[in-house]
This record gives structure tokens, sequence and C-alpha cells, in this order.
């Protein structure tokens, strides 16, 4: 490989629209149509064949275009209208600024190893880096202090195409991001930023980016600069590419070559949220500066754990990634001495008992002081998934909470629906959309007017698919007739259904064609034509993913179905909006409970596209009768095959009995019932599955916390660490003199107690030498299920005083609830500084009263 040096040469773009290209580099554009509008109106045709890559646009346009441009009176217009809200965005106040003041200066930053942005920026597969890029949107738009870390990809994920037979096809493409919004990384004296990470017998050095979002960055490094090996040079190629030795490497890169790509750019976040286990990393080496400067590994480990956030988004043992011992050691050896440990008690920090090696989710727990998952029933699925690691605790006070995701809405909304929000609603939507009763002005949308918008919404989503399912056509060299005959696909006045998202076979794609009989009747119905668009990637290891995309492909070659059935390749961030902008349901069938989230739902529903999904993911959060169709039902089943029965036909029961003549039942030219569920479904989901929610949630319930609780950790040569290393530490070396000696039940007879009534309760327990402040003594209450308690709640017992050496005793009491009730007394640890209840998961429980 021979050296050569790259320069670009920039047009000649006119004064007066000279800041063209400062908007080209900010994704800001990518969320405001009028932005989008200005490249757009230089050269449609270019723009449309650039994939609307503001960048390359100005790069490849015509100066004639140009001179136009800065010559036109309305392309002027608009264009200091843009400039202007662009001014305005960036210096306006915010709502961090205004609530949290005193934290407007202190930095979080975000890892995640994937950003999705924007189409122009191909560094993401899917749920996962849309969510990523939509949450550093939603950090911009309320002023959060936030940076982004991940990596910059060379090859992106694949480019998909499907050949002749159905089988998807994974191409790498070399990207450019000379041509892409990316700019080098500068540190304070205009130097481009190498930082270096050692890999086993050699260091590999990355070049960092940056992206601008908004108000915020996101930096990404990148192997690929020649004082790599060519070997080294494609670590960062690929995204989820590569065996277990690139894996680690990578995670190593994001981890530790993220935190100090930080460092070197001035950059000293307070806060550090891990965003799925791929960075978790990033804690061995905020813990290594520590040690390096002095600070006692203990002491150390309790500072970084409570400025640390980690957000867990797989719901199956499989999704965690969990390396073997002898690789982490071959890789990770160095650690060792640089914290003062030997092996045995390095691995500790992530080792997995049961999977029997190291674990990056449970590395990332044992740094951070809150754990999330991204539903509410993720929330209850993780904590089932580790249980084992908390096991005299029940299962739901397990010390992982939940978030539920949400989408950045302006980025998802149509612009045409926009335009009749900002007629109906209050100006300030855009800028307070987690606001639920801004959203009843929805209801004053003329029915004629949101239908005739959903409409050609539905027309331009199937003459997009049309002209990508032609093009592959004609780019598999298929008879010319047949090529023709796309211009018939899909009929704009049949129901058309959208399934859109990763090919993993839980997500059983094909769960629709389990009757292809009653398939049939539904979709060639004379008076009422049903019709579905696929679209989604497997992963290019997972044969029985691609498998799914060639069955569908088959079938939508075969008649009945040919132009009904419809899979349009390469899925990505321009194919998702117009899929869930345009067609009539969107639908959901994953196998309960596999789904963490689920997002590509909730773009559907803020566009008015009614859900229909099986009660997993989000869906059991936003779901009434009133606003879209739940499948099956909420709960397990014996077998795979049962439930994938026992949830087909239901959907194919309520397609025939309640979806499709709902549907069809129009009155004066449209359906009003279907209009009611669409306004339903926007005023009752769009705000409250918002990112700008979401990342509300984020400040309020950890990033204000996880910010002052690290730098309390981190004054006075971390005191506070210490003491409360040196807490958890007596307390573990105490915690077996502790015992309930007996508990007394006070009061009302048992046996005629009503709904209402107080029980109250004296507990006598022996502490040994811990002491009464260093514990909570409490009642445990809840309804009785299988050998357990759930619903759970408590209520302190108060310490009335010493009966002898060592014994206390408590009393207090709790409220009855209807029903049976069962209820037991405990003693965990408590201390004022832990960020959960069970940060120190010890508890001693009654045997008997």
């Amino acid at each position: 490989m021979y050296f050569f040096r790259t320069i670009t040469v920039n047009p000649n773009v006119p004064e007066r629209i000279g800041r063209l290209k400062e908007l080209s580099y900010n994704l800001w554009f990518s969320w405001q149509p009028d932005a989008l509008e200005l490249f757009r109106r230089l050269n449609e045709a270019k723009w449309d064949e650039l994939k609307h890559n503001p960048v390359k646009m100005l790069l490849e346009v015509n100066h004639e275009d140009l001179q136009r441009a800065a010559q036109d009176a309305e392309f002027l217009e608009l264009y200091d209208k843009v400039m202007l809200d662009l001014d305005n965005y960036i210096n306006g106040d915010t709502w961090f600024k205004q609530k949290y003041p005193d934290l407007a200066d202190k930095t979080i930053a975000y890892f995640s190893a994937e950003f999705g942005l924007h189409e122009s920026l191909p560094i993401y597969s899917g749920g996962l880096g849309v969510l990523a890029g939509d949450h550093c949107k939603a950090a911009s738009d309320i002023g959060l202090p936030l940076v982004g870390v991940g990596l910059l990809y060379k090859q992106g994920y694949f480019t998909q195409q499907i050949n002749r037979e159905g089988w998807q096809e994974a191409h790498y493409p070399y990207q450019n991001y000379n041509q892409m919004p990316v700019r080098s990384a500068v540190d304070h004296e205009g130097k481009e930023v190498i930082v270096s990470v050692e890999l086993p017998g050699r260091e590999i050095y990355l070049k960092v980016w940056q992206i601008q979002v908004g108000r915020i960055f996101i930096y990404l490094m990148d192997a690929d600069i020649t004082m790599n090996s060519e070997q080294d040079r494609q670590l960062t190629a690929q995204l989820y590419g590569g065996d277990k030795d690139t894996r680690i490497s990578q995670e190593m890169i994001l981890g530790i070559g993220g935190v100090r790509a930080l460092r070197r750019l001035g950059i000293n976040p307070v806060a550090w949220h891990i965003n799925e286990g791929h960075a978790a990393f990033l804690c061995l080496e905020r813990l290594k500066e520590l040690v390096q400067a002095g600070v006692p590994l203990a002491a150390a480990r309790e500072a970084v754990r409570a400025s640390t956030i980690f957000t867990t988004h797989t719901p199956v043992p499989a999704g965690h990634d969990v390396f073997e011992i002898d690789k982490v050691d071959f890789y990770l050896h160095r650690y060792y001495n640089l914290l003062g440990i030997d092996k045995s008690s390095f691995m500790q920090f992530g080792y997995d008992h049961q999977r029997q090696g190291f674990n990056m989710t449970i590395l990332a727990m044992n740094f951070a002081a809150y754990c999330n998952g991204v539903s509410k029933l993720h929330g209850e699925v993780s904590r089932k998934m580790f249980h084992y690691l908390y096991e005299n605790i029940p299962v739901e006070e397990v010390p992982i909470t939940s978030v539920t995701n949400g989408i950045h809405t302006l980025t998802w909304i149509a612009h045409e629906l926009r335009q009749l929000l900002d007629a109906q609603l209050d100006p300030a939507w855009k800028t307070d959309i987690s606001n639920h009763s801004i959203w009843q002005g929805v209801d004053n949308i003329p029915d004629q007017e949101l239908w005739d918008m959903h409409k050609n919404l539905k027309k331009k989503a199937i003459q997009y698919v049309r002209q990508s399912i032609s093009n592959q056509m004609v780019r598999n060299q298929e008879a010319a007739e047949d090529i023709d005959s796309v211009a018939e696909y899909l009929n704009p006045d049949a129901f058309t259904i959208g399934f859109a998202r990763r090919f993993a076979t839980y997500k059983r794609a094909t769960l629709l064609f389990r009757d292809k009989e009653r398939l049939a009747r539904l979709f060639t119905h004379p008076e009422r034509p049903v019709q579905i668009i696929f679209a989604g990637k497997a992963h290019p290891a997972d044969r029985p993913g691609q498998e799914l995309i060639k069955e569908i492909f088959e079938l939508s070659r075969q008649e009945p179905f040919r132009g009904k059935i419809i899979f349009i390749e390469n899925y990505d961030m321009d194919v998702a909006r117009h899929l869930v902008q345009g067609v009539d349901m969107w639908l959901n069938t994953p196998r309960w409970p596999m789904e963490a989230s689920g997002t590509s739902g909730m773009k559907a529903a803020a566009n008015g596209v009614i859900n229909c999904s099986v009660l997993d993911g989000w869906w059991p959060e936003a779901y009434q009768p009133d606003n879209g169709f739940a499948i099956g039902k909420q709960t397990g089943y014996r077998t795979d095959d049962e439930q994938d029965m026992d949830d087909a036909y239901h959907l194919y029961s309520i397609l025939e009995e309640q979806i499709i003549p709902t549907y069809y039942q129009q009155v004066d030219g449209y359906p009003q019932e279907w209009l009611r569920m669409m306004k339903n479904c926007i005023k009752s989901i769009a705000p409250q599955f918002s990112t700008e929610r979401m990342v509300k949630e984020y400040t309020e319930r950890f990033y204000s916390d996880a910010i002052r609780r690290g730098e309390k950790f981190a004054a006075d040569h971390f005191r506070l660490a210490t003491e409360v290393h040196d807490f958890k530490r007596y307390i573990k070396d105490n915690w077996h003199h502790i015992a309930i000696k007996n508990v007394q039940i006070n009061g009302d007879n048992e046996s005629e107690l009503k709904v209402g009534d107080s029980l109250y309760l004296t507990a006598n327990v022996y502490l040994g030498p811990i002491q009464p402040k260093d514990v909570k003594v409490e009642v445990v209450y809840g309804c009785e299920g299988d050998h357990t308690l759930e619903q759970i709640k408590t209520a302190p017992l108060n310490h009335e005083g010493t009966l002898e050496e060592g014994i206390h005793q408590y009393r207090g009491g709790f409220t009855l609830d209807q029903g049976t009730c069962g209820f037991t007394v405990r003693v965990r640890p408590e201390h004022p500084l832990f960020a959960t209840k069970f940060e120190l998961p010890l508890t001693s429980w009654a045997h008997s009263f």
C-alpha cells in the first residue's frame, strides 16, 4: 500500500449563500424539512442520486446551479429563514439550562457502537443505532451537555442486494468520509487528534472524527490510517463484522480509545452512559486512570460506579457479548499490573458463572450505579435474566429499572403531517413534544384533510417501492416484461401493511404466511384487497434469517401474491421513512417476550399508522383498544410452535373481523372510524414515546444524580468513595451476624381484617457489631405468587431501642389491600450515598413467625 494524501476541492459557493457548507455539516438539517428543501432545490435529480448527502451535493453540484440559486428570490427567502432558524436553535434557551442551571457545563458522555442519524451517514445497522442517533438529537433539542462516542466504519454495516433467486447478498462499499457530514476532530492547537490503544503485541492508532448534531458533537474513532498495519486498518471497517478477535478489539477501541479521545480533546465528562455492553471497557480505562493517579483501587471503583449509567437492549442471553477467559487474558492482561490486582480479581469484574466467560453486560452492571432496560416489560425480563446475580433478593427488586425508548419525532414525522399539526396545535408543539395536553388538538384536524394527506403519503411510498423493485430487477437482468409489470405493483387504494425490521427468526416475519389459503383469500378479496411491504436485513452470518427473506421473495413471485407481497431491499433510514409514513398498518410479530422495545412502531404511530402487534416490548405500555390492535396474549407458552400457531390464527381473526372491515367502512369517501383511531394513535403515542420524554427521564432519574454523585465521590481526594467502600467492606465482613430473632403481630384479629386496616409488627433483630443506622428493617408485603411475593411493597419498621447487647427492637405496620396478602420481615444495608437500595445486595430474612 503506497502513501497518498487526500484533499477536498470545494466549489465556489456564492457569498450570498455561503453558509450552505456550514449547514451541510450539522445534522440539524436531518430533521428540518426547510433545510433539506434548500439542497433539493439546487438540483433535485442530483439530490436523490446522492442519497440526500448535503456535503457531497455541494461537492458535485454544478456552478451554474449555485449561481442560479444565489439569484433566486424564493430560494434566498428560504435560505435566510433556515439560517435564522439554525442560529435561534443553537443560541436559544433550553429546558436543561432552565431546570439545571448548576449543571449546564457538566458533560455527559454517551458511548454507543453505532449511531443512526441520517441515510447519508451509513454507520448504523438498525434499531440500536437509530435509537442512539435519536437520543443525541433529543439531547441537542433540550440543551443537554452530552457528547457521543462511537466508531467510524469505513464500510458501514452492509448494503443489501437481493439476487434473482431471492438470496440476500452483502456488499461492503468503501465510504469516503471526506464526502460526508463528518470532519476531523482537532485539539486546542488545531491539530488532528490521534489516540492509541494497546492490542496484543502492538499499538493501534485511531484518528478521531466528529459529527455535529445540532448543539452537540459525536466523536468517532477510525483505525484506517497509514500508521497501522493493513490488518489493523480493517478493525473499524465493518459494523458487527469479523470474529471474536475483531469484536473484542473493536470494543477495546470503543471503550478504552473513546475515553482517551475525550481526554485528548480536553473533554472531561462527569457522567458516563454505556449504551449496551459493547462500550463497557470504558470502565476499566477510567479505573486505570484513577489508580495510576494514586487513588486506591477500592475508592476508584466506587467513584467510577457513582457516575456511570448502563442501558441494556438485549432480552435474550445469547445477545450479550461473552468472551472466553483466555481471550480476555490475552487482550487485557496489561491491566492487571496497572490496577495492582491479579488475573482472578480482574476477571471477577465481569465473570458470568452461568456462561463460564467474561460477560460485557455484567462488567457494565458491576460498574454502573444505574442500570435500565428499554421498556417496562424488558425491565422485568432483564431482572429475571440476571436474578442469579442477586439470588437473595426478590426478582422484581433486582436493581435494573427501565426507561422506555422513544423516537425523535421531528426526524420521523412526515412534513405533510407537520403542516397539519402546525395549523391545529399550539405553536410550541415542536419544542414541547412530550406535553400530552398539546396533542389533544389532533382532534381538530379535519377528517378529509387527514385522509387526503395519508393517501398522498401512501402513493409516494408505493412509487418509491416500485422504483426500488424496478432497479433491483434491472440489475438482476430480469425480463423486460416483468420489469414493466412493476408499474402495476401495489394498489394505492388497497389496505397496505408494513413490516420492516431486522430479520432475526424470533421476529417471525413470515407468521402471516402460516395458512396460505386463508392468506390468499385476504389478499384477493374483490372488494377489500390487502397487500404487504416487507423490508429488513439479516446478519450475514444468520442463515435462518436469510432464508426468511428468500421465502418472502419466492412467495412474492407466485400467484395470487405477485404485486401484493413485496420485499424491498437495503432497509435503511430512507426506506424506513417512506414506509412508516406511507402504509396503513404496522405489523409486529415477535415471539413474546423477546422484543426489548422496538421503535419502528412508534415512528409509524407518530404518523397515524395503526399498530397491530404482539403485546411485547413497548406495545403493552401504548396499546389501547381505540389506538391499535393486540395480537395473542401476554403470557408464555409450552412450546414456540404453540405460540406461533395461536398468534397466527389470532392475527388472521382480527384482520378478518376487525381491522379490514373498519378500514373499508367508508362514509363520504373516507373511513371515519379508522380516522378516529388514527387520531387517537397520534395523540396518545406521539408525546409519550418521544426521545424528548425519554432523554428528560434519563436526565431527571439518572444523569443529574450521576453528575452530582460523581463529583461528590471525587471531592476531597475521593473521601466519600473511600467511605462508601469501607462501609461496604465492613458490612460484608459482618453481615453473617444479622439474624431476625422473632416477629410478633399486634393489633386486630387476623381473621377479621378488612381493606384499609393496618397490621402492626414487632421484630427483634440481632445486628452484632453493625449499627442500627446502617441497616433498614422493613416489612415486605404483596400478592402471593408461586412460592414468592409479587407486586412487592415495603414499609419501614422503626428502631424502638436496644433490648440487650446487639439485639434491637423494631416496630411498624402497613395498610392492607383487598385479597390474599403475603408478608415477611427483612434487613438490608442502608447508606445515604447508595444509588439504589440494593447497591450492596445483601439481605437477611425472617425464617418464621
